[in-house]
């Protein structure tokens, strides 16, 4: 029975051990993929609405009961693959699961992008590092959840993923070296690898086949046990434990992976059973106001509680309470002419809107709050600079009567998702500074900042530089082993 075309619906990524542990740290620099290219409102929620049918069509997984997140995140990293190593572009998500690339052989695979660099396939042969993950492979009877009947020893193990949108990816996989930056002390690094399984993309549909914000490949930091973040802590080498913060004002941003100890914050339990990082929002107050709104708003019909999800631009509320908040925002403003720039509520204004507005908490379970102020939620239109629309959206309008909570609301905030104990919290906190970093195995604590990452398209290698919009850092504080 040939099982290659067989849809499996999640990578799980398998790290490989040799011999002499050591204590590490590592990077990937990540920039965000919208910036300088003088996107509107209208690009945000087109953006949003083609992530959340990925997010939220939920599919029924046979290998682990877990629904497909989207791949379609909002940053990008660049790293090392081979050896002798070419460097790909890959979308780091919070949301994903998948690791992934585009290979050589790929069909239907975009053959540029408009995000302003050349793509790049992966080409196992020019690998002298790389090895085929055959069906009898440990990693292949893991992912299919037992011995595949009728397997070969010359039979690529196959990988094929249907996302909620109609777009696909399948191939096959293979190992080989993953490079990076280590942290070697405060704000030093050096180069580093490790042995990695991941998904070599052979044909493309939908989206992911479009030239429209195209990358090299999914880089995925999903809670399931197929995620990177999950492999690499289930391995020993990490705490299952990472960060990220990105500054809207200023510019600047860290995502960290490890054990963060400054600063502190407070924490609220993730609800269990749930696909996302969903948490328990009880309440919504806006100024000194708290919206009479049913305790049961924020929950859907097969998702509870709000969704934390750092690839999607702005901020979904159910109808009642979206409808509830834009009354209260504006109630001190009767004299506005409110009209729409694509579905978004708008509004003439002059003067400042954190002085002529209300602050908006957030309330969660364990008294854990999240504010979010005027310049945060309402945005300016380019074209009209007295021009504000409101980035709080409706999320019925897209079809899904649900809360999930964006950039608008996790900027200028460090977010900390402690998976080893199933909890997120958050604190206020300036995105262009650093945080500490500990080296389990040495104690050691290490200064961590955010850089610019740009990408050249002939050479395609990295350049540190002064700080730009969402930009963001990946501290992986790793204890791998070479």
């Amino acid at each position: 029975m040939d099982l290659r075309p067989r849809v499996l619906f999640y990578l799980s990524l398998l790290f490989l051990l040799v011999n002499t542990t050591v204590s590490a740290s590592a990077v990937f620099r990540v920039h965000h993929k919208f910036r300088g290219l003088g996107r509107t409102l209208s690009d945000f929620k087109a953006h949003d609405k083609q992530r959340h049918a990925r997010i939220l069509s939920a599919v029924d997984l046979p290998l682990g009961g877990t629904s497909l997140p989207s791949v379609a995140g909002l940053y990008y990293t660049e790293i090392g693959i081979g050896t002798p190593p070419k460097n790909y572009v890959v979308q780091v998500d919070t949301g994903s699961d998948i690791m992934w690339v585009n290979c050589i052989e790929c069909k239907r695979c975009p053959k540029k992008s408009n995000l302003g660099f050349d793509l790049t396939l992966y080409n196992p042969k020019e690998s002298t590092s790389r090895s085929l993950v055959t069906c009898d492979h440990p990693f292949c009877s893991s992912t299919y959840n037992g011995q595949i009947p009728g397997c070969t020893s010359d039979v690529l193990c196959q990988y094929s993923v249907m996302y909620g949108d109609g777009s696909t990816t399948s191939g096959y996989y293979v190992k080989d070296y993953v490079q990076y930056g280590q942290v070697s002390g405060n704000f030093q690094t050096r180069k580093a690898n490790a042995s990695v399984v991941f998904g070599c993309g052979a044909l493309q549909s939908g989206g992911l086949g479009s030239s429209d914000e195209a990358v090299d490949g999914i880089l995925g930091f999903g809670q399931s046990n197929s995620s990177m973040i999950s492999q690499i802590a289930s391995s020993g080498k990490v705490k299952k434990i990472f960060a990220h913060c990105l500054d809207s004002i200023n510019g600047g941003g860290i995502f960290a992976i490890g054990n963060i100890v400054q600063p502190k914050m407070k924490m609220t339990p993730l609800v269990p059973n749930q696909s996302h990082y969903n948490v328990n929002m009880k309440a919504i107050e806006v100024g000194d106001t708290i919206l009479q709104l049913p305790s049961d708003l924020f929950d859907t019909v097969d998702k509870r509680g709000a969704i934390i999800d750092s690839g999607t631009t702005l901020s979904y509320l159910p109808e009642m309470a979206y409808n509830s908040l834009v009354n209260e925002i504006l109630s001190s403003h009767s004299n506005l002419k409110l009209f729409k720039i694509q579905e978004s509520l708008c509004f003439q204004y002059t003067g400042s809107v954190d002085d002529g507005f209300p602050p908006i908490t957030l309330h969660f379970e364990k008294s854990l709050s999240l504010t979010v102020y005027p310049h945060e939620y309402l945005f300016q239109m380019s074209l009209q600079e007295d021009t504000w629309c409101v980035g709080w959206q409706n999320s019925r309008k897209d079809g899904k009567d649900m809360t999930l909570l964006g950039d608008l609301v996790l900027s200028n905030k460090l977010v900390l998702y402690d998976l080893e104990n199933q909890v997120i919290g958050w604190t206020e906190y300036n995105c262009s500074s650093t945080i500490k970093v500990k080296d389990e195995k040495t104690g050691a604590l290490y200064s961590v900042g955010a850089n610019n990452l740009k990408i050249r398209n002939s050479a395609r290698s990295l350049e540190m530089g002064s700080f730009t919009f969402l930009v963001f850092l990946t501290a992986m504080l790793l204890n791998l082993t070479y």
